[in-house]
């Protein structure tokens, strides 16, 4: 029988490579993601097997929506072996701006809370089966906050440290939680970037990696391994010299276009 994984944000970038890389290597798919239609004709030009898929549509900002998808995979489907959180939004907030402020709890819902729910269905049915892995999808950009990033950033932050919790709280339960870090990977999302975007990696070759890390077990792991030297490097540099590298640097597109 044919593995089993579920996917969340499947209808484009990230989500939709990993799932065509998981059914290269044989794993049947569940499908999550609010855009259903692009999902099922992304299947169809792709040559997907009927019986090797479902759709769900969910919304991950919706706890019940999500919630929801999970229990209907469960219940059409089985426990998945691989769950992958990797839906999520970016887009640049200015603090001062009132508007902005219900951005960034769009984003932490999406980002944070969604990867919660996503996961919550099949912690309970992985750890009676014994096995299984949880996928979260952080960033290099919660590393360290990068100006004008500050929604994306805390985001992708809290996704690091809530994997690093709950990898404690299921050690023992033969359930994997594996925290992945992508660095600038090509995708509809990273186009409208308006600054250098060093190291920049085709999003089938950031799927491969990523299905090798997965498989072979990882922890955690930031593809690609160059940005994970800058991240280190960031990381150790002190708050002055860090300010000051990065003042005047193009900040991220808000959701008004500025």
């Amino acid at each position: 029988m044919a593995k089993l994984v579920f996917i969340t944000g499947a209808s484009s970038g990230i989500g939709q490579a990993l799932a065509w890389r998981f059914y290269q290597a044989g794993y049947s798919l569940a499908l999550v993601a609010r855009r259903t239609e692009e999902m099922l004709a992304w299947t169809k030009i792709k040559g997907i097997s009927p019986d090797r898929y479902q759709i769900y549509g969910a919304d991950v900002s919706e706890i019940d929506s999500i919630v929801a998808a999970g229990q209907a995979c469960l219940a059409q489907q089985g426990v998945p072996d691989v769950v992958i959180a990797s839906a999520g939004i970016s887009v640049g907030i200015d603090t001062a701006q009132r508007g902005d402020i219900d951005v960034m709890a769009r984003v932490l819902a999406t980002n944070n809370v969604g990867t919660a729910a996503t996961f919550h269905p099949f912690i309970d049915p992985m750890t009676r089966r014994g096995s299984g892995a949880l996928v979260g999808i952080g960033s290099v950009g919660g590393i360290r906050g990068l100006p004008g990033h500050g929604a994306y950033c805390a985001s992708k932050a809290a996704v690091i440290s809530y994997c690093e919790s709950l990898r404690g709280e299921l050690k023992s339960s033969g359930v994997k939680v594996v925290t992945i870090c992508p660095g600038y990977i090509d995708t509809p999302l990273t186009r409208k970037n308006r600054y250098g975007m060093p190291f920049l990696m085709q999003v089938d070759d950031f799927s491969a990696k990523t299905f090798q890390a997965i498989e072979s077990g990882a922890s955690y792991r930031v593809i690609p391994w160059q940005m994970g030297v800058v991240a280190k490097l960031m990381r150790l540099l002190p708050n002055w010299l860090f300010d000051r590298l990065l003042t005047g640097r193009p900040r991220k597109h808000r959701i008004t276009g500025d």
